[in-house]
C-alpha cells in the first residue's frame, strides 16, 4: 500500500530548498504549513483530506472564492491565445474604463503585478509630481514590502516611540537610515496628533497615504472628520492626499473612498482586481497620472514592467469585477453584517471580553472588551495569535463551545 504523503513530509523537503521553508510568512506556522489539495467556492482542501470554509480567500485577493467558473473559462480561452506579448491588448483598455467608470476619482489607469509594486508607483508617481521626497503614512498601515512604504508597519510598544512623535521604525534589518528619514508616521485617525506631526514637515511631503480601514491598525474606518482634515493640509501645503485601496476597493462598489466629500488624488488597487491572478493597479487624476505619460516633452516618471497588463490577468480582472456589481457588493456586506452580529450576540451570552470592528465585508475580533481606535491599542499580543493559530485546527464547530473555550484561554494570556 502507497504511503499517503502529508504535510509534514513537504515542509520538511521544502525546508532543504526554500529559506524557512516558505516562500511568504504569512503560511508559516508550527508545526508545519498546511499544504493543498484542491479549492472551490468557499471551500479549501489540505491534501490530508481535510475540509475547511475558506475565510481568507488568498488574503482577501479571491471575492468571488475559488474557481469561480467564468473566470476560469475566460482565462482558458485567453491561455490558448497567449499569455503574454511585448504588444499591447485591447482587454486592457476595457478594463482600465471599467475601473474608471466604477469609482469616482480615477480618471487614468496604469497596471502593475502586485498591490506592492502599485503602492511603489504611487510613492513614485506622488514623488514626481511634487518634486519632493518625504512620505507620511499611518503607524502601523501595511502598505506592502516596498522600504518606504513598510516603515512601522511592526512597531512594538519598546521601540515606537511617544505618540506625539512617533518613531519612524524599520522592518527589514538593514534598512537605511536615510529611508526613515523621509518617513513620516502619523497617529491614524488622531487629527489634533496628525496634523502637529505633518505640520513640522510642511513643504517636504510628496504625499500623505491613508488606508481607509488598515487592517493592522484594527481595521477601523478612517473617520470623515479625519480625511477631510488630512485632504485640507494637504491643498494648504502642496502635498498629494493618496489612498491604498488595495483591500478595501471590495468594501463599497465604488471603494471605501465612495463614502467621502473629499476624494485622493491617487489610489492604489489590488488583489479582488485580478480575479485570482497577481497584479497591481495605480489610477487617479490626470493632471498627476501624467507623469508616466511618454508623449510628455519630460517624462517624469519612465515606467514599463515585463508582465504588466498581460492579457490572462487583464481577463481575470474584467470578468471578476464584472460579477461584483453593486447588488452583489451589497449583498456581501450584509451577510458580513449578518456574520458580525451573531459573533457579536454570542460575546453578550457568554460575557467573554471581546469586541468586533470592520467596514463592508470585512470584519476583525479583538481580545478587549472595547473596540481598539489606534495601532497602539489594536496591537496584537501573543493571546491573538494564539487564538488566531488554533482555529487553524478546527475544521468544523459542532457547538460553540469549542470557539468560547479558545477565546477564554487564550484572554487568560493576553
Amino acid at each position: 500500500m502507497q504511503q499517503r504523503i502529508t504535510s509534514k513530509a513537504i515542509y520538511k523537503k521544502a525546508c532543504g530548498v526554500i529559506a524557512g521553508g516558505v516562500s511568504r510568512n504569512t503560511l508559516f506556522r508550527l508545526p508545519n504549513p498546511d499544504y493543498v489539495s484542491k479549492a472551490s467556492g468557499c471551500y479549501i482542501t489540505d491534501i490530508e483530506g481535510a475540509e475547511r470554509i475558506d475565510f481568507a480567500n488568498n488574503m482577501a485577493a479571491l471575492i468571488h472564492g475559488h474557481s469561480f467558473p467564468p473566470i476560469v473559462e475566460a482565462v482558458t480561452a485567453q491561455l490558448r491565445k497567449g499569455t503574454a506579448y511585448t504588444m499591447a491588448s485591447e482587454i486592457e483598455v476595457a478594463f482600465a474604463k471599467l475601473l474608471i467608470d466604477r469609482v469616482e476619482s480615477l480618471e487614468r489607469v496604469r497596471f502593475v503585478n502586485s498591490g506592492t509594486e502599485a503602492v511603489m508607483a504611487l510613492i513614485k508617481a506622488a514623488r514626481a509630481y511634487t518634486g519632493r521626497a518625504k512620505i507620511a503614512k499611518a503607524e502601523g498601515a501595511y502598505h506592502g514590502t516596498y522600504d518606504y512604504a513598510e516603515v512601522s508597519q511592526t512597531a512594538t510598544p519598546g521601540n515606537w516611540g511617544d505618540i506625539n512623535n512617533p518613531v519612524s521604525v524599520p522592518v527589514a534589518n538593514g534598512t537605511p537610515q536615510s529611508v526613515l528619514n523621509e518617513v513620516v508616521i502619523y497617529p491614524f485617525n488622531d487629527i489634533q496628533k496628525s496634523i502637529a506631526i505633518l505640520d513640522r514637515h510642511a513643504g517636504e511631503i510628496a504625499c500623505v497615504i491613508i488606508d481607509p480601514v488598515p487592517h493592522r491598525v484594527g481595521l477601523v474606518p478612517a473617520s470623515t472628520e479625519f480625511v477631510q482634515a488630512i485632504y485640507n493640509w494637504t491643498r494648504k501645503n502642496g502635498a498629494l492626499m493618496v489612498f491604498d485601496e488595495v483591500i478595501t476597493l471590495r468594501v463599497n462598489y465604488g471603494g471605501a473612498q465612495e463614502i467621502y466629500p473629499v476624494k485622493p488624488d491617487l489610489t492604489s488597487m489590488g488583489k479582488i482586481i485580478g480575479g485570482g491572478f497577481p497584479v497591481g493597479a495605480i489610477a487617479g487624476k490626470e493632471e498627476v497620472m501624467r507623469v508616466f505619460d511618454p508623449h510628455e516633452t519630460k517624462l517624469l516618471f519612465p515606467h514599463s514592467g515585463t508582465f504588466s497588463a498581460n492579457p490572462v490577468t487583464m481577463t481575470a480582472g474584467y470578468v471578476a469585477m464584472q460579477h461584483f456589481g453593486s447588488e452583489v457588493v451589497d449583498q456581501l456586506n450584509a451577510l458580513a453584517q449578518l456574520a458580525v452580529s451573531q459573533i457579536q450576540e454570542m460575546i453578550k451570552q457568554v460575557d467573554v471580553p471581546l469586541s468586533v470592528t470592520g467596514a463592508g465585508s470585512m470584519f476583525r475580533i479583538h481580545l478587549s472588551k472595547t473596540p481598539p481606535r489606534t495601532y497602539r491599542e489594536a496591537y496584537q499580543t501573543e493571546g491573538v495569535k494564539r487564538w488566531m493559530n488554533e482555529l487553524l485546527d478546527f475544521i468544523y464547530y459542532k457547538e460553540h463551545i469549542l470557539m468560547i473555550n479558545t477565546l477564554r484561554n487564550c484572554n487568560e494570556i493576553n
